[in-house]
């Protein structure tokens, strides 16, 4: 029963993270076609931002170490946007050489997992980012940024906000298009996302530039995806049957579902041109493939109302 909120976004752009924030943490290694044929049904059920790959050292990430033999087999899907990751310039020229036109850079908020995820304190890491940045500004990519820790940190606690829009700032000012704000271990509540939004507003990011990455490690993933809408957020990071999590924090759990997100959406009546029956077989049958259930309630609940 669709009973609409007011205040509301009439739109949300879902960023699909599965292929490649989800596949990085499997502890097996997942057929370059199966990825191939994962995007391209993500693709099937609407998703028009699939974020396909990372193009770091295979040793640091063997999960992703075909990202040259992958790319050049979903990048010609008409209507889909193919984000994928690059953590230094040498990852940037292997993406470009390939055609990519979209990427991503991951900066943290704290100095901990700045050097544990880039082995490289805070600021390092942002001077790392500059010429990635600006060479693929250069190239006429789109570039996202990504910030993670934005609310918790296993080693250093809550994240002071200030803290995060030093971070959000700078790679504004480095030319990102967008960022999308990660709580990477889950700790998030709804007040704690509205007061970061504010402050980021109040220091010039406008919500515009801005997406969301929850983590369900409390349960908080949706409610906090909800506060984030009332914000006027409208890109939602999620991963098809709640896959992955962080190899370089242990107690980050699976990202926000794309199918429960897009269920409570519909109920919203807030439109996203996903196909959720769709969403849903594509995701039971990646589960198949890695050999266990979705972690999915919505793929849970109406994978079983087929059988």
């Amino acid at each position: 029963m669709v009973v609409p909120a007011q205040d509301l976004p009439m739109r949300v752009r879902v960023h699909e993270v599965g292929a490649r924030d989800g596949l990085q943490n499997e502890k097996s290694t997942v057929p370059t076609e199966v990825k191939a044929e994962f995007v391209r049904r993500l693709a099937d059920a609407g998703l028009t931002t699939i974020e396909a790959t990372s193009f770091v050292r295979p040793e640091w990430v063997p999960q992703l170490a075909d990202a040259e033999a992958l790319f050049p087999l979903v990048r010609d899907l008409k209507g889909v946007c193919l984000p994928v990751l690059v953590p230094n310039q040498r990852g940037l020229e292997r993406a470009l050489a390939l055609g990519a036109d979209r990427v991503a850079v991951f900066a943290s908020a704290t100095e901990t997992f700045a050097k544990a995820n880039l082995n490289r304190t805070l600021d390092e890491s942002l001077a790392m980012f500059e010429p990635v940045v600006r060479r693929a500004k250069d190239e006429g990519a789109h570039v996202r940024g990504y910030v993670s820790m934005c609310f918790g940190d296993p080693w250093e606690g809550a994240v002071p906000l200030h803290q995060v829009v030093r971070v959000c700032t700078a790679l504004r000012d480095m030319g990102c298009d967008e960022l999308s704000l990660g709580d990477t271990i889950g700790v998030a509540t709804p007040g704690h996302v509205l007061e970061l939004l504010s402050t980021l507003n109040e220091q010039g990011v406008p919500t515009n530039v801005i997406g969301v990455h929850f983590h369900d490690t409390y349960g908080q993933a949706l409610a906090n995806t909800y506060a984030a809408l009332e914000h006027g957020v409208t890109t939602v990071d999620a991963s098809a049957g709640g896959l992955g999590g962080c190899p370089y924090a242990r107690s980050a759990t699976g990202n926000l579902a794309t199918e429960d997100l897009v269920w409570m959406l519909q109920g919203l009546g807030v439109e996203t041109g996903i196909d959720l029956g769709r969403l849903v077989a594509t995701s039971a049958w990646m589960a198949e493939h890695l050999g266990r259930p979705s972690p999915s309630r919505t793929v849970r609940a109406l994978s079983h109302k087929d059988q």
